[in-house]
């Protein structure tokens, strides 16, 4: 089929774009400027490139209809944010593909009741993102007309792999915790450690994307989670990296308010806002129906993250 990929040239597009050409996918990917994937390879060769800057073009009014000109069976979304994005792109491809999917996220659970996640729970999301994700899914879901338009939502958790900084045990991206970690000093950790993060190798996620396209039947008009086997407490986190590096955790928990003092304005957001989160979900849903299979652990998918690192120092992964 002929496959239109929105931002394809970010982390899951680096491993999806591959997959796509694999399986005998004509691709186009559409980009603000051209970029190189974050792992070369000769599948990249046969992928058509369309730059298009999207927040111009969706200011005009033009972007769905730049998308729909390139006569695409199939889009994938990888980098909706707002809800006005979403209905621009829907408006121009109504009537003229057969699958739409979007790359939502694992906090539109926001506040939750009950763990694991699961996707038919209510939505209690908090911060701008979460919010403006969970209201994307809900139209997308429960609007826009499955046979006009079929759509598919894909929440993948806290991606990682090679080229991307994984989030560490305290919930940001500064690598020093892991250096902390590998040399048995002590790290601080909020409150008893006990709140989760859920991972997701970017390759799951790519492969999560494949699946629901050969099983379009029953992925259409339907939300997944994409995520790894299991979720990972903040301690037992910190516990196994250490013991991976030959260590033991030396770990002081300490209230939110200590743990705060020695952090950037950055790092400080970022932990909040993962502890606030606490993520956890289940992947039976997607199993069952879409038959999907991550290869990666949580662990499995941090430790390739950070050997990669290792093995490329001077490059530096943005989250």
């Amino acid at each position: 089929m002929k496959v239109v990929v929105i931002g394809g040239t970010g982390h899951i597009g680096t491993f999806l774009i591959p997959r796509l050409i694999e399986a005998g996918h004509q691709v186009t990917v559409i980009s603000r400027q051209q970029n190189n994937p974050y792992h070369a390879g000769d599948a990249w060769n046969d992928v058509q490139f369309v730059n298009l800057d999207r927040a111009q073009l969706e200011a005009k009014g033009t972007f769905g209809q730049a998308v729909a000109d390139l006569s695409p069976q199939v889009v994938i979304d990888l980098i909706c944010f707002k809800l006005e994005s979403a209905r621009q792109l829907v408006d121009a491809l109504q009537g003229r593909v057969e699958h739409l999917l979007h790359c939502g996220t694992i906090w539109v659970h926001g506040y939750k009741v009950e763990v694991p996640s699961q996707e038919y729970h209510t939505r209690r999301p908090f911060g701008e993102y979460g919010i403006q994700k969970a209201a994307i899914e809900a139209y997308l879901l429960n609007e826009v007309d499955k046979n006009s338009l079929p759509v598919t939502v894909l929440h993948p958790g806290h991606i990682v792999g090679p080229g991307w900084d994984p989030i560490n045990p305290v919930g940001n991206f500064n690598r020093q915790i892991f250096s902390q970690l590998a040399a048995g000093q002590e790290i601080l950790m909020p409150h008893l450690g006990q709140e989760t993060l859920h991972h997701v190798h970017a390759d799951d996620v790519a492969v999560g994307f494949m699946q629901a396209i050969i099983h379009r039947p029953k992925a259409a008009g339907e939300s997944f989670h994409i995520l790894s086997e299991n979720a990972l407490t903040w301690q037992g986190y910190a516990e196994d990296i250490a013991e991976w590096y030959g260590q033991v955790a030396n770990i002081r928990f300490v209230p939110w308010e200590e743990f705060r003092k020695p952090l950037s304005d950055e790092d400080a957001r970022y932990s909040w806002d993962h502890l606030r989160h606490s993520s956890i979900g289940s992947i039976e849903k997607t199993r069952k129906m879409i038959d999907y299979q991550p290869r990666y652990t949580s662990l499995g998918a941090i430790q390739e993250s950070l050997s990669w690192s290792q093995m490329n120092p001077t490059l530096d992964p943005t989250p």
